[in-house]
């Protein structure tokens, strides 16, 4: 893989990036990164409980509609609206990187 000098860019930075690069425009960008989200937990839901594939796809086409409110959401929102912050999940994310058992490769 390719790799440019300078630090690691977080993956919703990196996401940004890459849909403005290829003239995304913010709205189906959301839908996207939304979507792809929703698919990565859904995913693990599979794996962890006893879930079919099909299953799986099933939650996926239950919650478009949720991602399609909650990108109208994002849109609608400025920066006031950004109140909340869970720095523990991320301090719990970054430990779970690096121990010796996972559930999932991270």
């Amino acid at each position: 893989m390719w790799r440019r000098p300078g630090p690691a860019l977080p993956y919703p930075i990196t996401v940004g990036v890459a849909c403005a690069g290829h003239g995304l425009g913010l709205q189906p960008a959301l839908v996207g990164y939304l979507f792809a989200f929703a698919a990565n937990l859904a995913s693990a839901g599979v794996r962890l409980v006893p879930l079919d594939q099909s299953d799986g796809l099933g939650i996926l086409a239950r919650l478009e509609p949720v991602v399609e409110a909650v990108t109208q959401a994002a849109l609608a929102a400025d920066l006031d609206d950004l109140v909340s912050a869970v720095p523990m999940v991320d301090c719990c994310s970054m430990r779970h990187e690096t121990d010796y058992t996972r559930l999932f490769r991270s």
